[in-house]
């Protein structure tokens, strides 16, 4: 009679605490908006956009800004620490400069902890936790937007060697924290799916491997914990998109050192989700579960969880196209095969690289049943055709905004030649190729690596038309294209 007392009671705490977690994560999320660092509302984010929020955190007293370091280049690393209590958390983001995802949601997360709100929630966190963040490790990559330092080595893989004077700054700050929670915050392609799913990988996660054997101690199982609390967290927002990386050992990167050198270790990858080009959605989705992770290290809710969880989330996969055609009929050499194409939108960067182009690219072709699209056309019936150039030579742009292009492209055409193309555009703002007065278009012909435009045609007519690997329907002109291509 007394042990079904005490299951009971083990039973009330354990729900108890789940629906504790559970209401936070709700609140969080439906409150997101409040907290939003809008000051930092796009990928390519510099050292300078961080400079004010920082200044900030130094002139209010409940935190800490310290300069724990330089890059190569003399950018400063600062930590900001927030909290009072025994258990260290430590969090770092953007060791590659073109992964900013998790230093956005870093700022939402210092705004919340600054908040007024949520005060029962806060003091446990504050309490029991210290919590320190350290934003931007790579700054000079962030300046060009490149995952690499200036030294043009990955830090993730300097761990041992510590040459880069980042690496060397992570590494001295774990040391001094010697934290018990460290999160490895990062980008990873768009292109990856959950395993065997069409869904995108929009959260990643890992608890790293410290050694070649890949056991699991205390500090690791710790981690394993928490991502399975994170992954249900996701679930809820992003059903089916959450990928588990290979835990293959690395000897040479900064997760897997760190997990051996005492610190349960949570590595978390931004991956893509549905029209986020942005990544604003996952950034909130980073926001929510990581905090609720932090809050769920509190109040230790995260022991209560099986290890044996951690497996069942699918593992990576990387079969995911921008754009994908199913089955289209291709005439080469007057003969017709059936093929799939496969095509990515590849990202250019301005010169400030404040922004970006798209120059997109066949990937691949042939039988692709075993890939997926963000977008996929199912063209069975329908034939490729290659598109024309526009007979009349357009003088200026004047002539050429005026052109009907949904008309020019159901008449085949998806060049247009302009006399004189501005010298300061980088890409085409028209849903049609532009091309310099003595440019000569090539015949199509279709393999891995050319740009993706052609006409899509089905009964004699031109049904949809594929520019720079965007897909427009031609019958009633629906389709989202950012730019087409300039070729002078």
């Amino acid at each position: 009679m007394k042990t079904n007392s005490l299951l009971g009671l083990l039973c009330i705490f354990f729900f108890a605490g789940y629906a504790q977690d559970k209401d936070i994560t709700t609140s969080l999320y439906k409150t997101y908006d409040t907290y939003k660092e809008l000051s930092l509302n796009k990928r390519r984010i510099k050292h300078e956009d961080l400079q004010p929020l920082l200044e900030h955190y130094r002139n209010n007293s409940d935190f800490s800004v310290t300069k724990v370091g330089e890059s190569i280049a003399g950018r400063d690393l600062s930590l900001v620490s927030v909290g009072s209590g025994e258990t260290q958390v430590f969090l770092w983001s953007q060791m590659h400069g073109d992964e900013p995802t998790a230093t956005q949601a870093i700022f939402d997360i210092l705004k919340f902890l600054e908040s007024f709100d949520f005060k029962e929630e806060k003091e446990a966190i504050l309490s029991r936790l210290t919590i320190h963040f350290l934003p931007m490790l790579n700054p000079d990559g962030a300046a060009l937007f490149q995952r690499r330092n200036l030294l043009g080595i990955d830090i993730n893989r300097d761990a041992l060697r510590l040459q880069s004077p980042e690496g060397k700054t992570l590494k001295r700050v774990r040391d001094s924290l010697k934290a018990n929670f460290g999160f490895n915050l990062h980008d990873q392609s768009t292109y990856y799916n959950a395993e065997r799913t069409e869904k995108p990988a929009t959260i990643s996660y890992l608890a790293p491997a410290y050694n070649y054997e890949k056991d699991i101690n205390e500090v690791r199982g710790n981690a394993m914990k928490v991502i399975v609390f994170m992954n249900k967290i996701i679930q809820k927002y992003a059903v089916g998109q959450v990928g588990r990386y290979n835990d293959d050992f690395e000897p040479r990167a900064f997760g897997d050192n760190i997990q051996k050198w005492g610190t349960s270790t949570i590595l978390i990858e931004s991956g893509g989700y549905t029209k986020d080009i942005e990544k604003q959605e996952i950034r909130k989705l980073n926001y929510v579960s990581i905090l609720s992770a932090i809050y769920s290290i509190a109040t230790d809710n995260f022991e209560k969880i099986e290890i044996s969880e951690y497996e069942k989330i699918p593992e990576n996969d990387r079969k995911l196209f921008d754009l994908k055609i199913e089955g289209a009929q291709y005439i080469l050499n007057n003969k017709s095969y059936k093929i799939d194409i496969g095509m990515n939108r590849l990202e250019v960067n301005t010169e400030d690289y404040s922004d970006f182009w798209y120059s997109s690219r066949i990937i691949d072709q042939g039988d692709l049943s075993t890939y997926y699209g963000y977008n996929t056309l199912n063209a069975e019936g329908y034939t490729i055709k290659e598109g024309k150039v526009y007979p009349k030579i357009i003088n200026n742009i004047k002539e050429a905004q005026a052109l009907d292009f949904i008309g020019l492209l159901q008449k085949g055409y998806t060049y247009v030649r302009l006399n004189q193309i501005p010298k300061e555009w980088l890409s085409s703002p028209f849903p049609m190729h532009i091309i310099g007065a003595k440019f000569q278009v090539p015949e199509l012909m279709l393999q891995p690596g050319i740009n993706p435009t052609f006409i899509l045609e089905k009964d004699g007519q031109n049904k949809y038309a594929v520019i720079n690997g965007f897909l427009i329907n031609l019958e009633n002109g629906e389709g989202t294209l950012k730019n087409a291509m300039i070729f002078r």
